[in-house]
């Protein structure tokens, strides 16, 4: 953490929010600040999809539906923008036409971002980036937990003979020994596969699935608390693909499912990872040309600031106990 006071957004009673800077939630690009406790990345790369493509456009269309955005989370009693510096790095510039060549990069880049201790909150693009990050921040903490949210399970080997496809991440990660295979988890599962091979597969390789329907079933306390018990202690890694959350909801994005969470069950287990050690995390898959008023991008904008706001509850020890942990989804 930064020991001098940080630079939050622009105040939206001086400037109107429809002014200023195009960064995430308004808040200052990183050469405007002295250090970087959590840097804000997008990654506009969708060359890795098997359907809708457009989530090259993802980073800026969040940013634009961030603006609303206020530093004080009630919910969990935070300021996540002046607990620790937040700042937006901007895009990484990687190759639309070799896949290979932009994983290599956004491995690259969040290398050297995490080597200066900074955190990364990433943007997508499709699920293909969560490879690379994850290859970076298994360099500096070991195999991590996955706490995955996704209407798919995106273990699914190769498509049309390409390893490296938004559906294959967490298969690549797990053969790459990145991931601790006793504390991985899929959330938010649903529809169709293509046999129930699929299942089993995804269970050797270490994950756990907890199925959209079990929102239902079981509410989102419970929910939480299946996941916390997964994720034990250690480090966790975050990667939510916004179709995670019903077509209601998140209409833009590139593969839709029916029957999936809503943004408030997704928002409040979100600040269950309260107290857990998140050390990452990705928002993938918005693809704007599918959205409209910016529905999507909000959920996602939303999503972001939860995952800041955990962070920071983290950076400050704002964790009592286990009830306190919980009152944000009760």
């Amino acid at each position: 953490m930064s020991s001098q006071q940080s630079l939050g957004p622009i105040d939206a009673s001086r400037v109107p929010r429809y002014c200023g800077p195009a960064t995430f939630a308004r808040l200052p690009r990183v050469d405007e600040v002295a250090t970087t406790d959590v840097a804000i990345v997008g990654v506009p790369f969708d060359a890795g999809v098997s359907y809708r493509p457009g989530a090259r456009f993802g980073p800026g269309h969040v940013r634009a539906a961030s603006k609303l955005l206020r530093p004080y989370n009630p919910t969990l009693d935070v300021h996540p923008f002046a607990v620790h510096q937040v700042a937006d790095a901007g895009d990484i510039a990687v190759n639309p036409f070799d896949i290979d060549e932009a994983v290599a990069t956004i491995e690259s880049e969040a290398r050297s971002w995490l080597s200066k201790g900074t955190r990364l909150l990433t943007i997508g693009g499709d699920h293909t980036i969560a490879l690379p990050l994850l290859r970076a921040v298994a360099a500096q903490h070991g195999p991590v937990a996955v706490v995955h949210f996704d209407a798919h399970l995106d273990t699914w080997d190769t498509y049309f003979g390409a390893r490296f496809t938004h559906g294959t991440p967490f298969r690549r990660a797990a053969e790459e020994g990145l991931l601790d295979p006793h504390r991985c988890l899929h959330v938010g599962v649903r529809g169709p596969l293509y046999s129930s091979d699929d299942l089993r597969s995804d269970e050797c390789l270490g994950f756990q699935v907890v199925p959209a329907d079990d929102y239902q079933y079981d509410g989102v306390v419970q929910v939480v608390e299946r996941i916390r018990k997964r994720l034990g202690t250690g480090p966790v890694y975050v990667s939510l693909d916004i179709d995670v959350l019903d077509p209601a909801f998140a209409p833009g994005t590139g593969t839709p499912e029916a029957g999936g969470l809503s943004s408030r069950e997704l928002l409040a287990t979100l600040r269950g990872l309260v107290g857990l050690d998140v050390v990452g995390a990705d928002i993938v898959e918005v693809s704007p040309a599918y959205d409209h008023a910016e529905v999507t991008g909000i959920a996602a904008a939303h999503a972001a600031y939860e995952l800041l706001s955990v962070l920071a509850c983290n950076q400050a020890g704002l964790v009592r106990n286990s009830s306190a942990r919980s009152e944000g989804i009760r």
